[in-house]
């Protein structure tokens, strides 16, 4: 059996990579960042390093 640490986050575009016990959970789905889970209602990236979303 295998269990799942991380996971890309569920933004799109965003390129980032999120330990579940970290993440930012919304509608059952995980995100890197309060940005990349309110869909960038702010106009912001989720500001990591190297990811443009």
């Amino acid at each position: 059996m295998t269990t799942v640490n991380t996971m890309k986050c569920a933004c799109e575009p965003c390129l980032c990579v999120v330990s579940i016990s970290e993440a930012v959970q919304k509608d059952g789905k995980y995100y890197c960042s309060d940005s990349c889970a309110n869909g960038h209602s702010d106009g912001k990236g989720c500001g990591h390093h190297g990811c443009g979303c």
